[in-house]
């Protein structure tokens, strides 16, 4: 069976959930992951035998790949973590000093709104939120005005998990940069399906997750660090290198690992930047646009169907969202599972200020999110099983 003709053998066929994990995954992402547990199991850089070798050489393969898809161009720069969330606390807790003054996104995640919001509350920043139009694109406007004397730091949804908008990463990075302000990209919903310059777009740090479009386990995701940034670590503790001190290693990636990496979901991560490769990142970019139209503008068709974030043919995380006349978010969601087993998300998504920028807070979307393996079967299932859910709205 080839990795594209997946066995979709679960007691729901139809999966629109991507933008909280992806599935199904490549077969060799299952098998790595298994056969890493069972016959490879051994701790990168704390001895010398054949297992341990073997797992260093993995994680090193890993963070190469991770670095190619990035264009990285030094794989030490690359930071593994256990996903985006835990990137993005590195990140803001390891740059953000006393007194700094942080701009963020009105489409941010909770992964990043919380740590700021704790960091405020403690008196050790300060904070501007850049609004959104209803679509979800930045005011650069109002970003170009939100400037401090004390600004340290830009933070970027680089694609939102509401609406699939993508924000004009180059143009808002210039901004920052101009004024000698720091870039924090949150990639958790486009790295493994847009492409990414890192380098090239001077990006200071860019957080991801493995367990999305880049196809890997879960428990898996990373850092990006720019070469001439360093970030106070985490975490300290274990790294297999200068044992004899109780001061933690300066080096990259040593500064910023502590502890056993997740072995197992590295391998299986690896298979899925391995996948991604061999497919083409453009191809999947390409099958993913094309999916994410149908869907859109299929939906456009059904009455009752309030559509939110890009237009179809516009360029887009491969996201919608949509509510349904006055009908509770959760309640379509249950009978889509429940009559027609098709999965989704719905409420806010761990982003209430993207669901206040659009007007759809405090009830939230019903947010689609295919993948690539989605098939247009699928979609006609999909769109053909809401068309009968609206005429009981």
């Amino acid at each position: 069976m080839s990795d594209k003709q997946q066995d979709n053998s679960c007691s729901h066929n139809y999966y629109f959930d991507n933008a909280a994990t992806s599935w199904p995954k490549p077969e060799s992402v299952y098998r790595a992951a298994e056969l890493q547990m069972r016959q490879a199991c051994g701790n990168p850089g704390r001895s010398g035998h054949t297992r341990t070798l073997e797992a260093d050489r993995l994680i090193y393969r890993t963070r190469e790949a991770v670095a190619g898809l990035l264009k990285v161009s030094d794989p030490a720069r690359i930071i593994f973590t256990l996903n985006a969330t835990d990137a993005l606390n590195m990140a803001l807790k390891g740059l953000l000093e006393p007194g700094d003054h942080v701009l963020y996104t009105a489409m941010e995640h909770n992964s990043v709104l919380r740590p700021l919001g704790r960091l405020r509350r403690d008196g050790i920043i300060t904070t501007t939120m850049v609004p959104c139009s209803e679509s979800g694109d930045p005011d650069l406007d109002a970003l170009e005005n939100a400037y401090q004397a004390g600004t340290r730091l830009l933070v970027i949804n680089h694609a939102s998990n509401v609406t699939g908008t993508i924000a004009p990463l180059e143009k808002m990075i210039k901004s920052a940069h101009t004024r000698g302000v720091k870039v924090l990209i949150d990639a958790a919903q486009t790295a493994g399906s847009l492409e990414i310059n890192a380098e090239g777009l001077g990006i200071d740090l860019l957080a991801f997750t493995g367990h999305k479009s880049l196809l890997g386990p879960t428990g898996t995701g990373g850092l990006y660090v720019r070469r001439d940034l360093n970030l106070k670590p985490l975490r300290e503790g274990g790294t297999g290198s200068q044992s004899e001190t109780d001061i933690h290693p300066e080096s990259m990636p040593e500064r910023l690992e502590a502890g056993t990496l997740n072995n197992s979901g590295l391998a299986g991560l690896l298979e899925g930047l391995r996948f991604i490769e061999q497919t083409g990142l453009a191809a999947i970019g390409e099958h993913e646009k094309e999916i994410r139209s149908c869907l859109y503008n299929e939906l456009e068709t059904i009455p009752g169907i309030k559509l939110y974030g890009p237009k179809g043919e516009d360029p887009a995380a491969c996201i919608v969202s949509f509510t349904l006349n006055s009908a509770d978010s959760g309640e379509i969601g249950y009978i889509l599972e429940s009559s027609y087993g098709i999965l989704c998300r719905t409420g806010l998504h761990c982003a209430p200020l993207a669901h206040q920028a659009i007007s759809t807070f405090p009830g939230g979307t019903v947010r689609l999110s295919p993948g690539y393996f989605t098939t247009r079967a699928d979609i006609d299932y999909l769109v053909n099983a809401l068309k009968k859910i609206a005429k009981l709205t």
